[in-house]
């Protein structure tokens, strides 16, 4: 983890695109940006062509191929080791790396339903029997 670079929100939008359509050039992954907004303010392309170029250049977060005359991008870190990466840093910087504290308060606000109950139950039963 000592080399993640935490994605900003417009590169984890970026990313969500990546990783739910695969391979795709800039001008796909703008309209997939596009559809998305829901303040109705346009995602202009230039911004997510500079976007993607700073994250394939300077934050390797992107995986380029410019062997055709329209480049293709990739997510260079698969979702799962992102997800995990950043919820690590939330739970250090916010819970002091607490992870019971960051569920106490999840749960705290009785926003989990019965079904969802019956899998944290069951999830902490699997990790008993580990």
């Amino acid at each position: 983890m000592s080399n993640f670079i935490k994605p900003t929100d417009a590169e984890l939008k970026i990313l969500h695109v990546l990783w739910n359509n695969g391979a795709s050039n800039v001008r796909f992954v703008n309209e997939k940006l596009n559809e998305l907004c829901d303040d109705g303010e346009e995602v202009v392309y230039t911004t997510t062509l500079k976007t993607m170029q700073v994250m394939h250049e300077k934050k390797n977060l992107l995986i380029r191929d410019d062997s055709a005359r329209t480049h293709i991008y990739t997510a260079a870190v698969p979702q799962e080791e992102t997800q995990k990466n950043m919820l690590r840093q939330f739970v250090d910087n916010t819970f002091k790396g607490s992870a019971m504290q960051l569920v106490m308060q999840a749960l705290g606000d009785n926003t989990a339903n019965e079904d969802e109950l019956a899998e944290i139950k069951a999830l902490i039963e699997k990790l008993e029997n580990k």
